[in-house]
């Protein structure tokens, strides 16, 4: 009877000793990961052997029956989140677990900001280390195909936002997600627009809130500026805008714009044709878009930098002549 005892004894400490050491190896013992953080890729729908596979093939020695076992007995082993992962020493089995089933993944920003033009976003794109270039030899209108767009030109399109992606997506992804939500931000603001705004459809809204966009030098005038130009459009004055003409000079523009540049023959050239330009000229962001749909009521026809980002309005063209005088002297005194 003392030998079955002695025996149930032992079984029982061989088998305490054995859960000691299990527990250990889950939650204490730290996995044999590189010295460097390793990034691990799990793709929609894999497997936990596939997972542990990935693991082996970077040289972490984790048998997939373990990794297995150890997300059964958790009740999680159908909650591993897909994306990728950074892992760093020291990390258990249990902290792995934990990483895949929060859905910690790695994830990298992009910012697209107010006021760029398609080819600032393009070039953006292309420098960041983390997209994959899959657009790096497509012409613009392949672009707008391959997300579904049925517009011929970009420019516009594509809303000012921070964009986070996992490592290794395709920009593709980022232009996709951009023209979507500039889309919702456009039918949001059309929706509600003030009665007699002076655009027929949401891309001449679009259009006008491009050039909002680049000649506001501060938010609180955004919607003044957005009333100087709905006033000139509702009257058939042309808009005189610096930053459309820019834009039809394209990449010959020098940074100085020349009288002779107000005369140049582009679609741009709002000083020398009426309306609005044919296309965006950047990208406006969700307070421009509001601005334009919804202008300030004022009677101004006029306005001019005052050299501080704000801007001086006046109703009738003497009033703006003596603003553009007082603050021309003002900048040759400084």
């Amino acid at each position: 009877m003392n030998r079955i005892l002695v025996v149930l004894i032992a079984l029982g400490l061989l088998v305490a000793a054995g859960a000691g050491l299990a527990w250990h190896g889950y939650a204490v013992a730290p996995l044999a990961l590189p010295d460097a953080p390793m990034r691990l890729r799990v793709e929609r729908g894999a497997s936990l052997a596939a997972v542990g596979a990935s693991l082996r093939k970077q040289g972490v020695d984790l048998p997939a029956w373990r990794l297995s076992l150890a997300a059964r007995l958790r009740g999680d082993a159908h909650e591993i989140k897909a994306g990728v992962y950074e892992l760093a020493a020291p990390l258990s089995l249990a902290g792995l677990l934990d990483k895949l089933v929060r859905g910690d993944v790695l994830l990298f920003d992009l910012t697209v900001v107010e006021g760029w033009t398609f080819r600032q976003m393009r070039a953006a794109l292309a420098r960041h280390p983390e997209l994959r270039q899959d657009s790096a030899k497509a012409a613009d209108a392949e672009i707008l195909a391959r997300i579904g767009a049925a517009e011929k030109h970009p420019e516009g399109l594509f809303f000012p936002s921070t964009y986070r992606f996992s490592p290794g997506s395709s920009d593709y992804e980022i232009y996709a997600q951009a023209y979507r939500m500039m889309k919702q931000a456009l039918e949001q603001a059309w929706a509600a627009r003030a009665p007699g705004v002076p655009v027929a459809t949401p891309y001449e809204a679009l259009i006008l809130a491009s050039i909002v966009e680049k000649e506001t030098g501060r938010p609180e005038d955004r919607a003044m500026v957005a009333g100087v130009f709905t006033n000139r459009l509702r009257v058939g004055m042309m808009l005189q805008s610096d930053p459309t003409t820019i834009y039809g000079l394209g990449e010959g523009f020098d940074g100085n714009l020349r009288r002779s540049d107000l005369r140049a023959p582009t679609p741009y050239n709002t000083y020398t044709r009426g309306g609005l330009p044919p296309t965006p000229i950047a990208l406006p962001g969700r307070d421009a878009i509001a601005a334009t749909l919804k202008p300030a009521e004022t009677r101004a026809l006029y306005f001019v930098a005052r050299g501080d980002g704000s801007s001086e309005f006046s109703e009738d063209l003497a009033a703006h002549n003596r603003a553009v005088t007082r603050f021309q002297l003002q900048r040759e005194r400084q």
